[in-house]
């Protein structure tokens, strides 16, 4: 069982599409790997958010870190609502020709990509907080792998579209935020 966890992890790492093709990583047990590796993720992103406090307390003043019941909750919540996103974009709007919709199946793809947040485990200083940066792209480049596979789209463009659409909204929606503050001085 460790060694077919660490298969996916290094599989997932690795960019590796015959994840996604091979029937015996979509079986029974595999929405109990999707879980334990969303578990561990979720455990492991207290180090990053430990820091990023601790630098945050420094400029706005002590914030009180999450209960670990809080961030092992979000880890999962989280996970079902962004299969859910993808299921329903991915699977029920926009779907190709051979796109088959299996919910159970998205949400093991989405688990198999959070495997590449393990990378946070390294940020151990507020001067390494970009290793998450690191981890989310690639995190999403294992998710468009994935979802490309999962879906049949034969097209990393739309897979694109698809996973990246809400991060693509939130900063158009910003920048419009932006360019429409008031500028000049206050009197």
């Amino acid at each position: 069982m460790l060694q077919t966890l660490l298969y996916i992890i290094i599989k997932s790492f690795k960019l590796d599409k015959t994840l996604y093709l091979e029937k015996k990583y979509f079986s029974d047990t595999a929405i109990y790997f999707a879980s334990i590796i969303i578990l561990i993720t979720s455990l492991i992103s207290i180090i990053p958010n430990t820091y990023f406090l601790e630098y945050m307390g420094n400029i706005i003043g002590s914030i009180d870190p999450p209960r670990l019941i809080s961030v092992v909750f979000s880890g999962f919540f989280t996970w079902l609502i962004k299969s859910s996103y993808l299921y329903i974009v991915g699977g029920l709007l926009f779907p190709s020709k051979l796109t088959k919709k299996n919910f159970k199946k998205t949400l093991i793809v989405v688990g198999y990509a959070h495997a590449t947040f393990i990378l946070n485990s390294f940020v151990i200083d507020v001067n390494l907080l970009f290793i998450v940066v690191i981890s989310y792209i690639w995190y999403s480049a294992t998710l468009i792998v994935g979802i490309n596979i999962l879906y049949q789209f034969n097209n990393l463009l739309k897979s694109t579209l698809i996973v990246m659409g809400p991060i693509i909204i939130l900063i158009i929606f910003t920048l419009v935020q932006l360019t429409s503050m008031p500028t000049g001085t206050f009197s």
